[in-house]
Parts: C-alpha cells; structure tokens; sequence
C-alpha cells in the first residue's frame, strides 16, 4: 500500500528542492569566476614581470619607484648595526 504526501508536503519540498539546486548553481558559477579571475590575475602578474624587467633594465636593479608620483630613486642597502659584546 503506497502513501503519497499532502500537497502542501509536496509543494513545500518541490520549493527547497528548487532552492537547494539554484544555491548550488549559484555556487558552481562563482567557482568558475574563482577560476577565471586567478587566470586574470596570472596574466596580469605575467605582464608586471615583464615591465618590471624592462625598467630593471632601464633604471637599474636597485632602484625603486614611487607608484604615486613615478619617481625612481636608487635603494641604498640598509645600514648594518654593529654588534656590541
């Protein structure tokens, strides 16, 4: 003897059934957009190396610029303590 659910049963699973497969695609989506992004990211890290060879070549490897204003300034080494026993 089979038993079927009330309507109302019925319909109120059917609508987290719904919910439950729009909330995975949902999540599906922004994995996939995970993805592209660290593909955007990769290329854009590819690019900064390239430009950031290029004015290594230009400006020397110690220098470091100034994103603000573009100024190039040499890094000096940091000054060494001395060691007191």
């Amino acid at each position: 003897m089979s038993k079927n659910l009330t309507p109302e049963e019925l319909q109120n699973l059917q609508a987290l059934n719904q919910e439950f497969t729009q909330v995975k695609l949902k999540l599906a989506d922004s994995v996939y957009q995970q993805v592209l992004f660290t593909k955007d990211l990769d290329t854009i890290r590819g690019k900064f190396s390239s430009v950031e060879k290029e004015l290594s070549e230009k400006y020397g490897a110690n220098s470091v610029i100034d994103l603000a204003t573009g100024e190039v300034k040499e890094n000096k080494p940091a000054e060494t303590a001395e060691v007191i026993e």
